[in-house]
């Protein structure tokens, strides 16, 4: 499997993680807390999976990180209410633009 859709995978599990991290209020919900412990789990051996099929550490760490804080910013915005700015957007477009660059940057 590609190690790109491998950290899609990843990311998708964390970001699954970190909004059952914020309905579990504290581990005080039985399911969420659940979801949240088998989320990170999954996110972390598909991380490892992307390392092992050769994506540089890096790399894959700053575009995990980036697209989590993104679309977790995102749904917290859109589904749980929590505040966007202009200057909170342009915040996460400089984070994806860092990671491109890190990209751009990786000898082929």
């Amino acid at each position: 499997m590609s190690a790109y859709v491998l950290i899609a995978g990843a990311i998708v599990a964390e970001v699954v993680g970190t909004v059952s991290l914020k309905l579990s209020e504290g581990f005080s919900r039985l399911v969420p807390s659940i979801v949240v412990v088998i989320a990170y789990i999954t996110a972390f051996f598909l991380l490892g999976r992307a390392l092992a099929n050769g994506l540089p550490v890096g790399v894959a760490y700053a575009i995990w990180a980036a697209a989590g804080v993104a679309l977790v910013a995102l749904i917290g915005a859109a589904f749980l209410g929590e505040p966007m700015n202009a200057t909170m957007v342009l915040g996460l477009a400089l984070v994806i633009g860092g990671v491109v660059l890190l990209e751009m940057g990786r000898p082929a």
